[in-house]
Formats: structure tokens, C-alpha cells, sequence
């Protein structure tokens, strides 16, 4: 059996971005034509006044400051609220399988590999644009890779839950190379009206090269252990809302048919979950907190991860041992815990051991325990 390794990581960040201020304006700008429209209801008690957001509200909340989007324009117009992604002909790319491409280029050219020598692709992510034929099989076309490729779906965990997936293939021998690849285009489900959420989601793209440890061309983090959980939940919930939606009323305007969630009862529920995972995954696998020399954690809120790393480091982790890039991506789903390994792992040494680790809807929890060769 082999060693199954990652060995070369890719993120895809559009071009537009949207800061908290831009954001805020936008969204009072809709809150104060909502509440004019709605004057006489709202004094009568029928409609409730809607209120305004603020930067502070959003940074208090989350640690967010801005996010990246495949759109702006149509986000930040009161009368609009949600990006412009105009559908496509089928005969043209889809924009999850466009945005996959660059990332999984990207990564290729990390491990050295060419297309050509992937014969597994996992299109990991929250939400797809169609429900076949799979935008995995579309990506492995545009890369020109070998071999199968499918969809997953875990949510905010799909990403740790493909690279358990293609670990495992690579480990058995089913499948030599594989991609899991992350596009999360989380503008298109989030209601940008709420206040309570409006400023939690972006767009992003990962990809991750998983193959055989031996037959690495260049440094690398062997994938020594990986662990994946689920357990029943309303609290996240999405029914419907994706790219497709033309906010013309009825069933395309209903609030229940876009990202909801219980936020308190997130919390509650959600930490103790995913801190007793992580722990139980790295007492199971001899691995003390001590050991522990990066903690890559789903970037979904910043007192989320502050707690999760006190409950397993058993102090305060400093910033360089749990790296957030929550300030700047937001909250991309399952690619958030991939960006921050992309983006901050480059500097362990060999026999560093760190931990990646996802959580969300469902509830879902997945972590993987990597060290650098």
C-alpha cells in the first residue's frame, strides 16, 4: 500500500473583492428603501423594521474585513442584492469548472505533474451549479486528466472529506494521482439582505495533489492520518438558493430557500464537537498537543477558531501556530482551512506535524494529520 502524500496545493482568487465599508453602504442603502417602502406596515406593526449594519458589527461578529467575489456590481446595488453570474450555454465551461482549472493548474505546477497524470478528480465543494453531468467530469475534460472523477458534497467539510476520499484510492491503489479541487462560490447562496449573514460568505477556489509519498518530485506533507464525522442538523441549512435565482418573488424570493443559520446555537453545539474530534483524533494517532506545530482551521469565524485552538493546543495558540485568513477571503466554505495550508505551511521543517481541519452544516467534521517530509 502506498503513502499517500499532498504534494502541491493551488488557490484561485477572483479579481473583484468587497471591503466591509463597501458592503455596509450598499446594505443600508436597502435597508432604508425597505423600511421607506414599508413605512405604513411597519407602523402599524405589521412589517418589521429592518436595521442597519455597520464595519464594526461585521469585524465584532466574525474578524472578517473584506471578501472576494465573481461579482461586486450586483451585490453591492440596493435594488439587486445578489451577484450577476450570467447562466451559460451548455456548450461553454461552467464558471465552477473555469475557476477549478486555474486552481488546479496552479497546484499541478506545485507537484510538478501535468494533467495528463491525474486519473482521479473530486470536485469537493458546498453547492454545484448542476446537478450532472458532475462538474468534476467537466474539470478533468478542461485539464485534460485520465481516469474518473465525481462530485461531494459535505458542506463547509467537502474539501477534508474528498482528501480522506483520495487518500484512501491513492492507499489502496484504485487511483494513482488524484485532485481534489474546491470551487465555492458562496456569493450565490448567501442572502445579502440579513443582516444577521450578509457579510459572512466569499468566492474562492482550491485544489490539492494527492499521490503516492515515494514518488514525490519536490518538498511535501505526508498525509500520516485522517478522520471524518457526522451528526444530524438544522441549524445550517440551504434548500435551494444557488446561481440560478431571479429574485422575481414567489419560490425565488422565499428567505428559507437560501443559506440559514442558528448562529447561537451553531456555537453551543459546534465547539465541543469539533474540539473533541481534533482531540480525540490526535490522542488516537500519539499525537501530543506539544507536538502539534500548525493548526489549519475552517475559516468560518474568528472566535470559532480562537476557541477550538485554546481547547486543543491547551493554551492560547500564537498567530504563526493557527493562521487566519478569515480577514481577507471571509468565510469560503470548505477551501477556507486549504487556503490558510496553501498559504501558510511553506516554512515547517521536516518532522513538523500540523493539522488540518474543516467543520460545518450537517454538522460535519473532518481533519487530516500531515507532516512535511
Amino acid at each position: 500500500m502506498s503513502k499517500p502524500a499532498i504534494t502541491g496545493t493551488g488557490v484561485f482568487t477572483p479579481s473583484q473583492s468587497i471591503t466591509n465599508d463597501e458592503l455596509v453602504l450598499a446594505f443600508n442603502a436597502y435597508v432604508e428603501n425597505f423600511n421607506t417602502r414599508h413605512a405604513d406596515a411597519i407602523a402599524a406593526g405589521e412589517v418589521e423594521a429592518k436595521a442597519p449594519s455597520s464595519s464594526e458589527f461585521i469585524v465584532n461578529a466574525s474578524g472578517i474585513e473584506q471578501r472576494y467575489v465573481m461579482n461586486k456590481s450586483g451585490v453591492l446595488n440596493p435594488d439587486v442584492m445578489h451577484p450577476h453570474l450570467p447562466e451559460r450555454s451548455d456548450d461553454d465551461p461552467g464558471i465552477m469548472a473555469e475557476m477549478a482549472q486555474e486552481a488546479c493548474t496552479l497546484a499541478l505546477a506545485q507537484a510538478g505533474r501535468d494533467a495528463s497524470e491525474i486519473d482521479l478528480i473530486i470536485c469537493a465543494a458546498s453547492n454545484h451549479e448542476r446537478p450532472y453531468p458532475a462538474i468534476a467530469i467537466e474539470i478533468q475534460q478542461l485539464l485534460g486528466a485520465q481516469g474518473f472523477a465525481f462530485d461531494m458534497n459535505v458542506a463547509c467539510s467537502s474539501a477534508t472529506f474528498g482528501i480522506q476520499a483520495a487518500a484512501d484510492m491513492v492507499r489502496a491503489g484504485s487511483a494513482k494521482r488524484a485532485l481534489v479541487v474546491s470551487p465555492e462560490i458562496c456569493s450565490g447562496h448567501l442572502e445579502w439582505r440579513d443582516r444577521d449573514c450578509h457579510f459572512i460568505f466569499g468566492d474562492v477556489c482550491t485544489a490539492v495533489v494527492i499521490e503516492p509519498a515515494d514518488e514525490a518530485k519536490g518538498a511535501h506533507f505526508l498525509i500520516n492520518s485522517t478522520r471524518c464525522a457526522t451528526q444530524f442538523s438544522n441549524n445550517i441549512r440551504n434548500n435551494n438558493g444557488f446561481l440560478r435565482r431571479t429574485r422575481t418573488g414567489g419560490m425565488d424570493d422565499r428567505r428559507d430557500m437560501l443559506f440559514m443559520q442558528e448562529g447561537r446555537k451553531v456555537f453551543k453545539e459546534v465547539l465541543p464537537l469539533v474540539s473533541a474530534h481534533i482531540t480525540d483524533h490526535m490522542a488516537d494517532e500519539g499525537v501530543e498537543a506539544s507536538d502539534l506545530k500548525r493548526l489549519w482551521l475552517h475559516q468560518a469565524n474568528k472566535s470559532m477558531n480562537d476557541f477550538i485552538g485554546r481547547k486543543v493546543m491547551g493554551r492560547t495558540p500564537a498567530p504563526e501556530e493557527q493562521p487566519n485568513i478569515l480577514q481577507d477571503y471571509a468565510n469560503t466554505s470548505s477551501a477556507g482551512s486549504i487556503i490558510a495550508f496553501s498559504k501558510y505551511s511553506d516554512d515547517l521543517q521536516p518532522g513538523d506535524t500540523g493539522l488540518i481541519c474543516s467543520f460545518g452544516a450537517g454538522y460535519s467534521v473532518g481533519s487530516v494529520l500531515v507532516e512535511r517530509a
